[in-house]
């Protein structure tokens, strides 16, 4: 099929894209950066140097490639570290999600696209209160923080347009990345002693190894029912057993342990929200509706594999 990837150098797209050239899809792919186009003509795409947010640009670009499936990949995450105002942090993210994939959608329409495959959230959120593990079905019940609207509302916009506007619409929830081009500056935190357990750590993270990720990627671009997927391992877990693990086969010292009025000071209130009351998410309806497994069924040897290679 021909293929039109957003976001193509991210973390995904690296791996997504000659996963895709490689079963025989014809890939055309785009980065907001010309120095990166080499990158993607050599991964065997056909590379168009694009702002998502350039609505007319993006609309032409699409029908031009006349795609068969839309992979919008588009975010601006790289360097991230410091979550004390996650609005100012991820604002050109929540821009990108929101007009962006406005923009895409547009131009889905244009050239006659019917299956639009959108990246959304399924990691660590601030949950008013720990519970069982979230399905697809399950409201987004976050805890309201003064520093911390935008980000949700963009993730949430994502959720409810793509699957309502695209003839074939899907979402995909992606949990915490980490592997290969993935996360590599939490290793570099962790070896700092700078990432440390707050308020005992009771947050549930689910994560979701890269190059799985986009093994569940090229699975929605080559079938399954339009809808809502999480896309996570089979073991979410609580920071205060997953951080100590990480940071013992990164050869780091064990982490720090700070009570929650403290990490408030130095964090702010989203990072002890994540620490502290997230959920998880469960993966079963993309096991079973979607046909995806991880390699990586768990964090546990996922982390191994990252931290050897």
């Amino acid at each position: 099929m021909r293929v039109f990837v957003t976001g193509a150098t991210g973390a995904l797209g690296q791996h997504l894209v000659p996963g895709l050239v490689a079963v025989g899809h014809e890939v055309t792919a785009t980065t907001r950066t010309p120095g990166k186009a080499a990158q993607l003509r050599q991964a065997g795409a056909q590379p168009v140097v694009l702002d998502g947010l350039e609505r007319e640009a993006v609309i032409a670009a699409v029908c031009a490639a006349s795609p068969e499936v839309i992979v919008h990949e588009m975010t601006a995450l790289a360097g991230l570290s410091n979550l004390r105002n996650p609005d100012k942090a991820f604002a050109a993210t929540n821009e990108l999600r929101t007009r962006g994939t406005d923009n895409l959608l547009a131009a889905a329409a244009a050239a006659g696209t019917r299956r639009v495959i959108a990246q959304s959230y399924a990691g660590a959120e601030p949950d008013k209160r720990p519970g069982p593990l979230k399905t697809e079905a399950d409201p987004r019940d976050l805890r309201s923080i003064r520093s911390a609207v935008q980000g949700p509302a963009a993730i949430m916009y994502v959720d409810k347009t793509v699957p309502a506007e695209a003839p074939e619409g899907i979402v995909l929830r992606y949990g915490g990345f980490y592997g290969p081009g993935a996360s590599d500056f939490l290793l570099d935190m962790l070896r700092k002693r700078r990432v440390p357990v707050i308020g005992g750590g009771t947050g549930v993270w689910s994560f979701i190894e890269i190059t799985d990720a986009a093994a569940a990627t090229l699975t929605a671009v080559e079938g399954g029912t339009p809808g809502i997927y999480n896309i996570v391992d089979d073991d979410p877990a609580p920071v205060s057993e997953w951080l100590p693990y990480l940071a013992q086969i990164a050869g780091a010292k064990p982490p720090l342990r700070i009570p929650a009025w403290l990490g408030r000071l130095l964090a702010g209130e989203f990072v002890v929200a994540q620490m502290t009351t997230s959920r998880g998410y469960s993966n079963e309806k993309a096991r079973k509706e979607l046909g995806w497994e991880p390699r990586y069924s768990s964090w546990r040897e996922g982390f191994r594999a990252w931290v050897s290679g």
